[in-house]
């Protein structure tokens, strides 16, 4: 599997009720278990301060990332993603 650093920032549409809000983040806790489960989530951190997310995610391909693991979360049709491939460097400690 490929290693994958995701930015999200989730924005909500103005006209959107709060039930409507409350229900898809409780689904998106649900599935980003399931996809940690999976092995598609390592870690998810938020930057201090901000409301945006930064998941190290793995996948086979950009494409399965993109329509197989990202494109089943709940929030996603409320996402702006920034993809960056990762691969290993040379002076990697875990190496």
């Amino acid at each position: 599997m490929r290693e994958f650093l995701v930015e999200i920032t989730t924005t909500v549409p103005e006209d959107t009720g709060q039930d409507e809000v409350d229900r898809r983040r409780a689904a998106e806790s649900v599935r980003a278990a399931e996809l940690a489960s999976e092995g598609h989530l390592a870690r998810l951190w938020r930057p201090v301060g901000e409301l945006r997310s930064i998941g190290l995610w793995r996948a086979a391909d950009e494409e399965e990332l993109q329509e197989k693991v990202l494109g089943t979360l709940p929030l996603r049709p409320w996402m702006t993603l920034k993809v960056t491939p990762l691969q290993s460097h040379p002076n990697d400690p875990a190496r």
